[in-house]
Order: structure tokens, then sequence, then C-alpha cells
């Protein structure tokens, strides 16, 4: 073999070698590790191989999300990696780390079901144990204590029963509002303090917004109540710079709750109509001429100013009487929904959205969940497939 032609055949092998390995940075991760991935992060443990030749035989036929669908299959989806996506909008440590409650069997079941999400702040829903579980408590946990030792399918219709809080809870349809009326939101949030919590808590959990995202310091402050100083330590501009950016649109908002307590005592939600709980009229001697809260009407501030970006819907008025409707209001907001699809971006793509194309991503799920009746599933499929390379 001559010297040139060794030469020319080396330097050919090493061109098919760069190019393998270009083809091979091009195509990414193999269709079956792809199906691995998916099912490793949807469902939260490994798939069998059965499902996992079944799932990469979706991806290869173009079609990622349906193998998303095979992995929620799996219990694990309902019993692990859901539970974890709920548990820590359920407490004030934000913790993964509490036991399974309403709240959190609630919206596991509506996911399940592909209830529509919006109702998870303004519906009479609420999923209780079947097939002998015990039954549900007013005052205690005991049911959903017992559905989590015993590791039983939340995933099983026939474990996990969907019903109303009005049957079970003692509230009239009226007063309910998704988990915001359940036992554990209430024991979290309704408990002693001004309610305030609740509305809070239910920002960050549900518009991904906690107060200082959303102050706004230009905005009538008419409806900010007694309990407010004026002047903290003696100087004004601590509030006209600082307190007011949030109670200006916090306190009309929470006044929907004025109803509504906690009682530590017999361990259940209580609710008052036409009888403003004491807890909204306490430290009215802050600032004698605030606010003083006659009913439970309450009114969207934050549709004029900085928080119009939240994307409020204009087929509703903005303002009403008790939680139920102030529910509505937030969950039919062009926030609610980025909200959901985001933290479902970072359970399934263990990151949140960086750059351009995630961004780009997170609004083209937007629209399937807005324009599909609200559904959950369709974003956690939609996530996955998209996140199936990395």
């Amino acid at each position: 073999m001559n010297q040139t032609y060794r030469i020319n055949l080396i330097a050919a092998a090493i061109g098919v070698a760069l190019a393998v390995c270009a083809a091979g940075v091009q195509a990414g991760p193999a269709e079956r590790a792809q199906a691995k991935r998916i099912h490793d992060r949807v469902a939260g443990v490994p798939p069998s191989a059965a499902v996992l030749d079944q799932m990469e035989q979706d991806i290869l036929s173009g079609q990622p999300a349906q193998a998303a669908r095979r992995a929620m299959q799996a219990p694990s989806f309902y019993t692990t990696v859901l539970k974890n996506w709920v548990t820590p909008w359920t407490n004030r440590e934000q913790t993964v780390f509490a036991p399974l409650n309403d709240y959190t069997a609630t919206v596991i079941g509506m996911v399940r079901d592909d209830v529509d999400f919006r109702q998870v702040l303004s519906g009479d829903i609420l999923y209780v144990g079947g097939n002998g579980a015990p039954a549900y408590s007013s005052s205690n946990n005991n049911l959903y204590q017992h559905l989590e030792d015993n590791d039983l399918n939340l995933g099983d219709p026939t474990v996990l029963v969907q019903s109303t809080q009005s049957e079970h809870t003692g509230l009239p349809s009226s007063a309910t509002a998704g988990v915001m009326t359940t036992r554990a939101a209430a024991q979290s949030f309704f408990i002693a303090g001004t309610n305030r919590a609740m509305f809070r808590f239910t920002l960050m959990a549900h518009m991904c917004k906690d107060l200082e995202q959303v102050h706004d310091t230009q905005l009538p402050p008419d409806r900010i109540r007694q309990d407010v100083s004026r002047s903290p330590g003696g100087d004004s501009r601590i509030f006209l710079n600082n307190c007011i950016g949030c109670h200006t649109g916090m306190d009309p908002l929470t006044q929907a709750f004025a109803y509504y307590n906690f009682d530590e005592t017999s361990g259940q939600i209580q609710y008052t109509p036409g009888q403003v709980q004491p807890k909204y009229l306490i430290n009215q001697d802050n600032f004698k001429p605030g606010y003083v809260t006659p009913d439970d009407g309450w009114t969207n501030y934050w549709r004029e100013g900085a928080n119009t970006v939240l994307g409020w819907s204009p087929n509703l008025p903005g303002a009403g009487n008790g939680a139920k409707s102030m529910g509505e209001e937030l969950a039919n907001s062009e926030q609610f929904a980025r909200c959901q699809v985001e933290k479902v971006f970072r359970t399934v793509c263990l990151r949140p959205p960086v750059n351009a194309a995630d961004r780009s991503e997170v609004n083209r799920v937007m629209g399937i969940f807005r324009g599909n009746g609200y559904r959950v599933k369709d974003v956690f499929a939609e996530t996955a497939a998209y996140c199936r390379g990395s």
C-alpha cells in the first residue's frame, strides 16, 4: 500500500467518524432513552420493559405526548409525582414533607378525571375515599392518612371518589371555593391572623406571584383596613412607598374571605354568612379612619395599573361577593394558566423555562391548556414530549 493511498484511507475514515459524530449530535438521544426519561420524570419510577417498548414506538411514530400519557397510567404518577407537585401549596412552610390531605387529594382527583382546572379555586368539589375507607371528617385528617399509610392507588376512581364539599363539610354550595375552602387550606391559612394568608398563599400557589411581584403604589388606598398603620415606626414614607403597594390590591380581594375562619377547638372550617369575622376588625386603633369591612364584597383593583399584565378576563365583572366568585376571577386570568404550565415545566423538565425556545413552548402549551378544557394531564404530556431529549 503506497503512502498516498494510506493517507487518503485515513482521511476518509476520519471523515466518516466525524460525520457519524455530527449525525449523533443532531439526532439527540435514542428514542428508547427518550421514552425512559419521560417515564422516569412523569411517573417517578422506571418503566417495565413492555411499557418502555410501547412508549418507544409512540416516539418513533411521532407521538411523544402519547408516550407521556402511557407513563401517567402508573399509580406513582398520582401517589408520588402529583402529590409532591401539590403538597407545597397546602402549608405555610411550602414543604413537600406533609401528609396527604383533602386539598392535595382533591387536586389529584381533578387531574386524574380531567376536571376543568379552573374549578380548583371555585368549585363545589371534594375527593373522598371509597372501597371501605374511613368516612370523610370535617374535623380530622384520618381518611387521607389512611389512604397514604396503605399506599392506595389514587389513580383508581374506586379508591379516590369525586364528591362535593357541600355534602361533607356543611358549607352551602355557594360558599365553596375549590381548595381554598378545604379543611387543610383552612387549617393552614384561615387560622387566626386576618385571612390575608389565604390570599397570599393562593396567589403564590395558583398565580405564581408573591405580593412583592404585584406591588403597585399607584392604586387608591381606600380599602386598606384599620389594622395597617399609615406611619409604621412613625414614618409615613414606609407606608406610602412599601405597605400601600401590597395592601391596595390585596385588601379589597381578601374581603371575599370575610365570613371564614378556622376553629382550632373543633378542628373545622367556620362560615358565618352575613357576619364578618372579628379578625377583620382587630387593631382598629392603628388607623381609625381606615376601612371597616362591612361584608364579603370584593373588588379587583389590579384590573387597572401595572397588574393588568396578569390578563384578567373581560368576561367577568372584576367584583363580587364571596370566595367563589373571587376564585373565578383569579382562575380565569391568563396568569393562572401560565402558572400551571410553568409549574409542570419545572417538575418535568427539572428546570424553569430559561430561553426563548422554552418560553415559546410555555405559550404553546398554555394555548392547548386553555383551549382544551383546562386539563392538566395535557400540560404534563406536552411538556414531557418537549423535554424528552434533555
